[in-house]
């Protein structure tokens, strides 16, 4: 009986797991070593203060993922390619090329901050306390990452997301628990206001470009039309989407209070996720640590697999077709992602620096893909009764307003540097 009701169980989470596929990919994709850096360096830096802008990252990014979810399954047609029909093949094309661009240049960041930071967590391991070079660890997270893909099949990675999404939220979740920092900290930084200097506007910038990131409403279409979903799964797709916003912020959340319980007390801020990983350990122990980094590398790994998916998927959404992951020509696209992840280790450069710019980069584009939503959102010949309501279009030309206020900040934290 005992195993009959653990099967049935087991079965009930697959099908659950299954369900929210979409949301997961989103959760990939946004918690990545880009999010760990922001949500670490806010946290050593400043505490808890910055946590009502990610909050409200968090409601906006709910918020456009029902309403670009909505556009698909009432329309049937994906984000790219209704620009291409309905702004013409310019724009279209504008939108496609930005967000492949800024993805390229994003998987060479990711890939460089997960093999240093492996390098640093392996010193000890080794004889010559060098760690593993990032040129061997490139190599073999790339061909797992790639053998992964060559599945070919959405529920499949669906399912690896879910593997590396469940890692991560636990290594978070456990390191928090163990250096948490005390309630009134918490509670001090929700109320606060976002301290007037350079740096910050520059962290609460990363921290929404990471969290509202145009590629995550434009993928999200291609996976509900690739899931089937109608209208009668439009409760669903608010569900998946409430799941997405909600463990987005917890995770986040908890890399913060991490940083803020343990560096922020000391007066160390941190640049990047190595910079973390060498300053923990003195306070939270190698055990801690080493938790830390599987949650790091379980946050890059499940962002980079997304990476690599997204050309392959972003050129089917230009197209108005599902994208074939076992296609020649996307597995060869695939293949020249993970290839231009070796330039770092090859090469050279600052990784934290190219993650910055790439962030940098799609807040800018962010509000043009809003704002053209926005605008078919608005058109009853597409979307009929589904079209925004009065309030619905000043909630949404809001965060239209607020990702440009972001992007400006942004830059203004860029050049200030």
């Amino acid at each position: 009986m005992s195993d009959t009701n653990s099967l049935s169980w087991f079965k009930k989470f697959q099908l659950f797991i299954l369900s929210i596929g979409p949301g997961l990919f989103i959760i990939g994709y946004n918690i990545g070593t880009g999010s760990v850096t922001s949500m670490a360096s806010t946290g050593a830096e400043y505490g808890m203060m910055l946590t009502l802008p990610l909050l409200l990252s968090c409601i906006f990014t709910y918020i456009l993922i029902v309403v670009f979810g909505k556009y698909t399954i009432v329309t049937g047609d994906t984000v790219i390619h209704s620009y291409k029909r309905h702004f013409g093949k310019p724009v279209g094309l504008f939108v496609l090329i930005a967000l492949i661009f800024t993805e390229a240049v994003g998987s060479v960041g990711v890939m460089a901050i997960v093999t240093q930071v492996t390098q640093e967590w392996t010193r000890p391991l080794t004889s010559s306390g060098n760690g593993i070079d990032p040129l061997y660890s490139t190599i073999a997270y790339g061909a797992i990452l790639y053998t992964l893909l060559w599945n070919g099949k959405q529920n499949f990675f669906e399912k690896v997301l879910a593997f590396f999404v469940g890692v991560m939220g636990v290594s978070f979740l456990v390191t928090m628990v163990m250096v948490i920092p005390e309630p009134s900290e918490v509670i001090a930084g929700i109320v606060s206001g976002i301290p007037n200097e350079s740096g910050a506007f520059l962290l609460v910038a990363s921290m929404v470009g990471t969290t509202m990131g145009a590629v995550i409403y434009v993928v999200r279409s291609v996976l509900i039309k690739g899931k089937g979903w109608g209208l009668e799964q439009l409760n669903l797709e608010k569900r998946d989407a409430k799941v997405s916003a909600i463990v987005m912020f917890v995770l986040s959340i908890s890399v913060m209070a991490a940083a803020a319980g343990t560096l922020y007390q000391q007066g160390l801020k941190v640049d990047n996720a190595i910079d973390m990983v060498k300053l923990l350990e003195p306070f939270a122990g190698r055990f801690a640590l080493s938790i830390f980094v599987g949650g790091i590398l379980a946050a890059g790994l499940s962002s980079l697999f997304p990476h690599i998916m997204l050309a392959p998927i972003l050129l089917a959404d230009y197209k108005g077709e599902n994208p074939n992951f076992k296609s020649t020509t996307n597995r060869l696209i695939s293949l020249s992602i993970i290839l231009l992840t070796l330039v770092v280790p090859l090469f050279g450069g600052r990784p934290v620096f190219i993650m910055i710019m790439s962030q940098a980069f799609i807040a800018v584009i962010t509000p043009v893909v809003i704002f053209l939503m926005m605008i078919l959102m608005n058109r009853k010949d597409l979307v009929g009764k589904h079209s925004l309501s009065p309030m619905k279009n000043i909630l949404v030309g809001s965060i239209v307003i607020f990702s440009v206020i972001m992007a400006v900040l942004g830059l203004i934290g860029i050049f200030s540097i």
